[in-house]
């Protein structure tokens, strides 16, 4: 049986700032809807804040050292028909994002950085 490629990563910024928020609310998760502005961005809830179904896909669960559990990233399936040739990288930046996502009030925002998977 052939195994699956990684997905999706996490730049060490990233990381960190998952291990803060995870000290703060507990298990985490990501969303990535596929609207326009903060919809396509990824968004960071509780676990269990945001419920997936039938129209969301799972990517991967990341890993985060000093995280006791992997931290669950879904994408809605309509966003992953356009990139699922994609590997996606979450990374961090200064500036708001969405108020619903666990870091707004940090001052920083969750972005994908992608390149093409590697066959």
């Amino acid at each position: 049986m052939a195994q699956q490629k990684e997905r999706v990563a996490l730049t060490p910024e990233a990381a960190r700032l998952l291990r803060e928020l995870t000290e703060k609310h507990g298990p985490l998760m990501f969303h990535q809807s596929g609207g326009c502005c903060d919809g396509s961005s990824p968004m960071c809830y509780e676990r269990g804040e945001f419920r997936t179904g039938d129209s969301d896909v799972l990517l991967g669960e990341l890993a985060v050292e000093g995280v006791a559990e992997p931290v669950p990233f879904w994408m809605s399936a309509s966003q992953f028909a356009y990139w699922s040739h994609t590997h996606l990288t979450v990374d961090v930046v200064e500036g708001r994002g969405s108020g619903f996502s666990l870091e707004a009030p940090e001052g920083v925002r969750f972005l994908i950085r992608s390149r093409l998977m590697e066959r």
